[in-house]
């Protein structure tokens, strides 16, 4: 009998066939290999992309990280300096203990490996991390559902000695863990850190390497599986020491069940929305800026709560480049809708709009800051009834200059001056200055002027802007690029005299006091702004060098309780203006040509005699209003039954407002705010509504409610001695509120 040479007993023809599949074994593994060998470190480092992209500041400081790729959970290429030296040595140590001495094949490995087993599919005992990076970097040489092949394990075997001869072995060290699978949808070491472990990949101690150095083995193993695979690598970690495998067993268990890496995660989701989108990754936002923005808005809503509000948003201006500086586009956490932009959304404006209402009256020369203007009870025809504005707190002040009207927010002098420059007029301005109106002038009537349009905070702080810029007009980009081109979009001399009102502490007094939240310890201009039903509060405004709009309200557009200009917004906009101005100096602007200051007197001492900015050609000493001309000026609104009031010896009659008036309520204005004037001559009347006697004199006012009413006037004696019909439409009172814009 012969000696068994150890090799199985085979025919001529199966020898054959073994030489030919050998021959192209080894000719496909070479095919493969030229593919993998040609990939530098540094090209397999540029062809990395991770499946999160990194919005950065003005500065490359990071504010927020944005999920691109659904389909794999790839981190940031990490340099082997930045790993932990315990998940380096738990690599090696399970994985290749002699990657450092072999040149890509462990052969004391292979040849200690059984001869059936090299050629079987659970080889991964000889496979070392050069292989296993080959089979990484090569699509041919990935396992498949049943393992590799063995013409890929031929070609790994040529392809790890060919990148050892090209790479170093801390470039195949990092490339192993930037590329390696560890679980599910993890590729990479720094999204497994972040996902599993909540840290960074130079943060992980030795068991959570551990875990990581078992999933590499193993990726979707059991957890049971796992914590017994990282229990002998922490042995291997830490020969001689007691390993409590228990205690390794419950935090495996509890690591693979987190899911700390979140989809998006930073401090500015919305802007860095508008960059991916726009493919840009570098911004023009300040990182400190934006996260003191976030932390004030978040404190100040949280202080509102008790008062309906749980949103807000921030846009943060460079007057001279118009790059945006800040953009917080919701509260977050504390936001039922955080994914709604606030600097985006469409809202109505309010009272911010009246600087360019003013602006254009001055500019078309109809008022001056000086002019007086009538702050009283008006009822003006339009063709859906009457429009009645009101001020909110249902008072009226009387004559006042237009400096007044405007910086005291006042309503009724802002719809008179309306009335002069007509609402399409105005809603041509508007666009002028940015803002996208959807309908024309005509459509929203006499109510544009408190505020009716719907427009974004971002295009309402451009807006500002154009006035701080002197009435010039540019673009807004939250990308660094060249100084935007510019284009006149107010009269300059107008809009410095409406800058002028804005900066005016003492103005605004009669609305907001003497010590308001809006007065800075530096130069700014400001004004605020509340929407129907208590909807939006707005707060905007501008130093020398920048613009800040503030927006607090609530996405789902539910009114809020009790919040006023001061309250709502204003406080965000004052501590924002303070932070950017702790160091830098702010300096009220130079007068533009064609404007001159002059001293104004005003008759019966309405307001005190000051210095008041005029257009050249405009200005005069004295303003004053006789009698005659107030009483025709306040009747002009009321129709012509008013002026058969001024006749005693006339019969008791309604004179306002005229038989079957459709009265409008005012959409910018909480019903509980407004009331309806209702007027007659004669002596001892009484008033009935709808049956019920509800006020006695010539001069009643009614708080209106929506529907048809029947209107008595009735005599001393009690007889009905005239009779109107009425129509009130719009919505009802809700809740009685107090506040001012």
């Amino acid at each position: 009998m012969k000696p068994s040479t150890g090799w199985p007993r085979v025919t001529c023809l199966e020898r054959s066939f073994f030489l030919q599949s050998t021959f192209a074994i080894f000719l496909t593994a070479a095919c493969a290999l030229y593919t993998c060998g040609a990939a530098t470190f540094e090209q397999v480092k540029q062809d990395f992309h991770p499946s999160d992209t990194l919005v950065l500041d003005r500065h490359g400081e990071l504010l927020q990280r944005v999920r691109l790729d659904a389909s794999v959970r790839r981190g940031q290429w990490v340099a082997l300096a930045d790993i932990s030296p315990a998940l380096r040595t738990a690599l090696v140590l399970s994985e290749d203990k002699r990657f450092y001495e072999h040149s890509g094949v462990d052969w004391r490995a292979v040849s200690g490996a059984a001869w059936a087993n090299l050629w079987n599919t659970r080889t991964r005992g000889a496979s070392t991390l050069s292989m296993q990076l080959a089979g990484l970097l090569d699509p041919e040489l990935r396992a498949g559902t049943r393992g590799r092949s063995i013409t890929q394990k031929i070609g790994q075997t040529f392809s790890a000695q060919l990148l050892e001869q090209r790479w170093r072995k801390d470039q195949i060290l990092e490339a192993y863990l930037n590329l390696v699978p560890f679980r599910g949808e993890l590729v990479g070491i720094d999204a497994l850190s972040r996902t599993l472990f909540g840290k960074a990949a130079h943060g992980l101690d030795e068991r959570e390497a551990a875990v990581a150095g078992a999933l590499v083995r193993a990726p979707n193993a059991r957890p049971a599986q796992v914590a017994q695979r990282a229990c002998g690598v922490l042995k291997l970690m830490q020969p001689g020491a007691r390993i409590d495998c228990v205690a390794l067993d419950l935090f495996a268990t509890g690591a693979l069940q987190r899911r700390d890496f979140q989809a998006s995660e930073g401090m500015a989701p919305h802007a860095a929305r508008q960059l991916v989108r726009a493919g840009q990754a570098r911004s023009t936002l300040r990182a400190p800026l934006q996260r003191f923005a976030v932390q004030t808005l978040r404190q100040h809503l949280r202080e509102l709560r008790g008062r309906h509000v749980e949103d807000g948003a921030i846009v943060v201006l460079d007057n001279a480049s118009g790059e945006v500086l800040a953009w917080v586009g919701s509260s977050g956490d504390l936001s039922a809708a955080a994914e709604v932009d606030g600097v985006l959304a469409l809202r109505q404006p309010g009272s911010t709009l009246k600087p360019f209402l003013y602006a254009q009256a001055i500019a078309e020369r109809r008022i001056t800051a000086a002019s007086l203007l009538e702050d009283s009870s008006a009822q003006i025809p339009t063709a859906g009834g009457l429009y009645i504005p009101q001020n909110y707190d249902r008072q009226f002040k009387g004559l006042v200059s237009g400096r007044t009207a405007l910086a005291a927010s006042l309503n009724v002098p802002a719809v008179r001056t309306l009335v002069m420059v007509s609402p399409d007029a105005f809603a041509r301005q508007l666009r002028a200055v940015g803002l996208p109106l959807a309908e024309s002038g005509d459509y929203y009537g006499y109510s544009l002027a408190l505020g009716s349009a719907e427009v974004s905070l971002l295009s309402l702080a451009n807006a500002y802007r154009t006035l701080a810029n002197g009435g010039r007009f540019s673009v807004t980009s939250l990308v660094r690029q060249p100084q935007p081109a510019s284009r006149p979009a107010l009269d300059a001399r107008a809009a410095f005299i409406v800058t002028d009102i804005l900066a005016d502490p003492l103005a605004r007094a009669r609305t907001f006091g003497t010590d308001s939240i809006l007065a800075t310890r530096f130069w700014s201009a400001v004004k605020t702004g509340t929407s129907k039903d208590m909807r939006d509060n707005w707060a905007i405004g501008f130093s020398q060098r920048y613009t800040v709009g503030v927006w607090v309200g609530n996405a789902s557009g539910a009114p809020m309780w009790d919040v006023s200009g001061t309250s709502g917004a204003a406080p965000v906009w004052a501590a924002l203006m303070k932070h950017l101005h702790q160091t830098d100096p702010s300096r009220a602007p130079a007068p533009p040509p064609g404007v001159v200051q002059s001293r104004v007197a005003f008759g019966d001492q309405l307001e005190a005699t000051r210095s008041e900015w005029f257009i050249q050609g405009t200005e005069q000493s004295l303003f004053a209003i006789d009698s005659g001309a107030a009483n025709a000026y306040r009747t002009s609104a009321k129709g012509q039954k008013h002026l058969k009031g001024l006749n005693n010896s006339s019969p008791p009659r309604i004179t306002a407002p005229a038989p079957g008036s459709i009265i409008a309520l005012d959409p910018d204005i909480a019903p509980a705010h407004q009331r309806l004037t209702f007027s007659a001559q004669g002596n001892g009347l009484r008033w009935r509504m709808d049956g019920r006697e509800f006020a006695r004199g010539t001069d009643v006012r009614w708080l209106p409610w929506p529907g048809r009413h029947v209107v008595q006037l009735l005599d001393a004696r009690g007889q009905v001695v005239d009779e109107i019909r009425i129509e009130v439409r719009g919505a009802g009172v809700r809740q009685a509120q107090n506040s001012a814009t």
